[in-house]
């Protein structure tokens, strides 16, 4: 090749593409069925894992911070949980308010006050285990409560990206949403948006059009 076709070469910018954002926003209908089913469950799992989805979609936190949490992370009063095994080190405080922090109550009137992990491990015959919770149990209870509330698959990360979206689509403001999610910068935290065609479309609807059809 010649240098001056070289040049011409290396001139030519990358073309960028874009591929579908992985993942989805679960459905208001779809929350509530899932929480549905725990709260028909009369068994000890029924509150445990109604607070295991409390903290993963009203906290929006990750897997290995819902089960790095302890009793004495939950602040009962305004219901603070502060996230101490946070990505990167990082901690932060999330809230569990209204419906999330009477499913966390909930557990913790069967869980009992001992200190030790928040969320236990639970034996066939509703025994209790006062120990840790490991990443594949979230998957397991997510997936067997799922089933059982006729819900199309969905992975633990994806109440995370409905905690984000759903916050969004309720007016709380980006920045603060970030610190919630414990993101280092708006820019990720708006990649987790899955609200999609029907925010768009909402933004649509704000632009008034000075237009009518003659007679109307």
């Amino acid at each position: 090749m010649k240098a001056e076709d070289y040049r011409r070469a290396v001139d030519v910018r990358n073309v960028k593409g874009s591929t579908l954002p992985r993942g989805r926003a679960l459905s208001t209908g779809e929350i509530t069925a899932l929480f549905h089913v725990c709260m028909e469950d009369e068994t000890a799992a029924g509150p445990r894992d109604a607070a295991i989805m409390a903290v993963l979609y009203a906290g929006g936190l990750r897997r290995a911070e819902a089960i790095g949490l302890d009793l004495g992370d939950y602040n009962p009063e305004d219901g603070a949980l502060t996230v101490r095994a946070g990505k990167g080190n990082k901690a932060r405080i999330v809230y569990a308010t209204n419906g999330s922090k009477e499913a966390i109550e909930a557990w913790l009137s069967v869980r009992g006050a001992e200190s030790g992990p928040l969320l236990y491990r639970i034996r066939r015959g509703g025994h209790l285990v006062a120990e840790r919770l490991t990443p594949q149990a979230i998957l397991h209870v997510l997936t067997k409560r799922r089933k059982e509330a006729e819900v199309k698959a969905f992975s633990p990360h994806d109440l995370r990206r409905s905690f984000i979206s759903d916050l969004l689509d309720a007016g709380a403001d980006i920045a603060t949403v970030q610190k919630l999610a414990g993101h280092a910068s708006p820019t990720t935290t708006s990649r987790y948006d899955r609200r999609g065609e029907r925010v768009k479309k909402k933004a649509a609807a704000m632009l008034h059009v000075p237009y009518r059809m003659q007679g109307s």
